[in-house]
């Protein structure tokens, strides 16, 4: 069952990664299934930290990126928007080159609060970075 407020397609969301930091980091959104919201990030001159391995910051981006879109697909937007309250991460090794793959999963879906739980892989299927975000589901004014 789909959690989702309506059917979306990857070309129904792509607005959102226009002019922002999405797009400048290069992070894609490749799949929306049923329940969960996947993408990647390349590890490059966009991503590293000086010791050119993948900076922590930019993980914690792409996290916020997967848990947000899939927040925003779970209400009706043109009565809410949810925004990011607390998030958390760890992360467990390096990434040096390609590309992370995210998937965002919801712990909890609320009317007021969602947590998800972001899983951050390198190529090999190995863990990166695990993170939990909490969204406020905040009212259009």
């Amino acid at each position: 069952m789909d959690i989702w407020f309506k059917p979306y397609t990857i070309s129904d969301i792509q607005w959102m990664e226009k002019d922002t930091m999405v797009e400048t980091l290069g992070i894609e959104i490749t799949d929306i299934t049923s329940d969960s919201v996947k993408g990647r990030m390349p590890i490059d001159h966009r991503t590293f930290q000086p010791h050119k391995i993948l900076h922590g910051g930019a993980s914690v981006a792409l996290a916020e990126t997967l848990g947000s879109i899939a927040s925003n697909l779970i209400v009706d937007n043109t009565k809410y928007v949810c925004v990011g309250l607390d998030i958390n991460a760890n992360h467990l090794r390096p990434a040096k080159s390609g590309f992370v793959y995210g998937e965002a999963k919801a712990i909890h879906i609320g009317k007021k609060t969602h947590v998800w739980s972001i899983e951050i892989k390198n190529e090999e299927g190995k863990m990166v970075c695990i993170s939990r975000l909490t969204m406020a589901v905040v009212d259009l004014v």
